[in-house]
């Protein structure tokens, strides 16, 4: 680790991207802590102490406990995400996203912005959805959460937590661009994360007024280990497929020839179908818990996570975006007509459509292999700490986020950490070129 260490601390540019990175997610801590003006924050904090174990407390746990406190970042990042699941799903069926999404980088930028715009409008919704529903809502003892209802509270709560969101979204993109590892996955990493200890405490208190015995707080702890340790042998499990390249002779000299690999993931898609398909159940759901009209009540209750509904669709969307999502990363024609443009080929297989079926075929074959394994990983452990009242932090879906977006930073960190190796041998090549 020391070596590590001293070895980061000798590349600025890591450095730098490192220190963004720290200095961005900062803020985004403080501004959980920011609240929205207008509300009776002992009234709020009564009713979300008898939500414990609902869909509101696993909404809180995507926001890192903005939702709790109905701070500036009560919606989180999760408008932003919803955005994006809708762009990507219309560019398979509408012609001018599909034709942008093929114009590289500038058709890339144009989406994005589409993202953008569609994440203040799904904002602005959601916002006024909440603001009218926390008007009609007390906390246990008859105080009111809202202590000035009216339309002037509802613009500004909208106003605010509009903005909280398009910051954050920006905030995500500048750790993108500038920092290091994918930022929109970093913000909910980071909101997981600051709530274990508050979650470790709360287990501890359990266990101290007999609520919870020990022995099953020591069954949790070996399933969170068992589980980390599958996660990161599933995250790195891979099939290879043998490509071979012919041998070429230039004048007296044979070039290329031998045999190379196609790695493909078992989970090409990484935690990005359990973030999609949370954003999909959780703040709708949460906004059906906000309002009180009883068909709504109905529908938030029995999406209640542990719950058969929420298990049943929480897998089914995990399945769908896996696969949804390796289509968008991986196209197999595309790598059939490199491979065939460069001289490689499957030993066994012809070049071109015929190798695309095949690498198709194997993809599709280990995707749902990973789709399951997510599914299990989601929901097995989460119906267990269901069954045990212990927090959502320890659940499967908390625990892939954590490994899985752990596990990407610090594959970035190593990629720059290689490409500075190359740099270093490349400019060492060229003194001794010289001299």
């Amino acid at each position: 680790m020391a070596s590590l260490t001293s070895t980061i601390g000798k590349i600025p540019e890591l450095n730098r991207r490192i220190i963004i990175t720290l200095i961005a997610l900062a803020v985004f801590r403080i501004g959980v802590f920011i609240p929205t003006p207008g509300i009776d924050a002992e009234a709020l904090s009564a009713f979300f102490k008898g939500a414990s174990g609902t869909l509101l407390d696993f909404a809180t746990m995507f926001t890192g406990g903005a939702l709790e406190r109905f701070s500036v970042f009560s919606l989180g990042i999760m408008p932003y995400i919803s955005a994006s699941i809708i762009l990507q799903l219309l560019t398979a069926v509408v012609p001018h996203l599909e034709k942008l999404s093929k114009e590289g980088e500038s058709g890339r930028r144009t989406i994005t912005q589409y993202t953008r715009y569609l994440t203040i409008a799904l904002s602005i919704v959601q916002g006024m959805m909440i603001a009218v529903g926390l008007e009609s809502m007390a906390g246990p003892g008859g105080a009111n959460i809202v202590i000035h209802p009216g339309w002037g509270f509802r613009l500004f709560t909208v106003v605010t937590l509009t903005a909280g969101t398009t910051f954050l979204m920006w905030l995500g993109e500048q750790i993108t661009e500038r920092g290091i590892g994918n930022g929109i996955s970093l913000i909910i990493f980071v909101g997981i994360i600051a709530r274990m200890p508050a979650a470790f405490t709360h287990t501890i208190q359990l266990v101290r007024t007999g609520e919870m015995s020990f022995v099953v707080v020591l069954l949790m702890i070996i399933m969170m280990v068992l589980v980390i340790g599958f996660i990161v042998f599933m995250e790195m499990a891979q099939r290879r497929i043998p490509i071979q390249y012919p041998k070429r002779v230039v004048g007296r000299k044979v070039l290329g020839g031998g045999t190379q690999h196609l790695p493909l993931k078992l989970n090409s898609a990484g935690v990005i179908p359990p973030i999609f398909a949370s954003s999909i159940i959780v703040f709708p759901a949460t906004i059906a818990n906000f309002i009180k009209i009883p068909v709504m009540q109905t529908i938030s209750a029995s999406l209640n996570p542990g719950g058969v509904l929420y298990n049943v669709l929480y897998i089914a969307l995990i399945i769908f975006f896996t696969f949804f999502y390796t289509a968008v990363q991986f196209n197999p024609k595309e790598v059939a007509e490199n491979l065939k443009k460069y001289g490689g080929f499957v030993p066994g297989i012809r070049p071109g459509a015929h190798t695309a079926d095949y690498i198709d075929m194997v993809l599709t074959r280990i995707t749902l292999w990973g789709a399951l394994y997510l599914a299990l990983v989601c929901v097995l452990p989460s119906v267990l700490v269901a069954e045990f009242n212990a927090p959502f932090y320890f659940g499967g879906t908390a625990l892939l986020i954590v490994v899985g977006v752990a596990m990407d930073t610090a594959q970035q960190i190593e990629s720059h950490m290689l490409a500075r190796s190359y740099d270093g041998l490349l400019k060492k090549g060229k003194v001794r070129g010289r001299s």
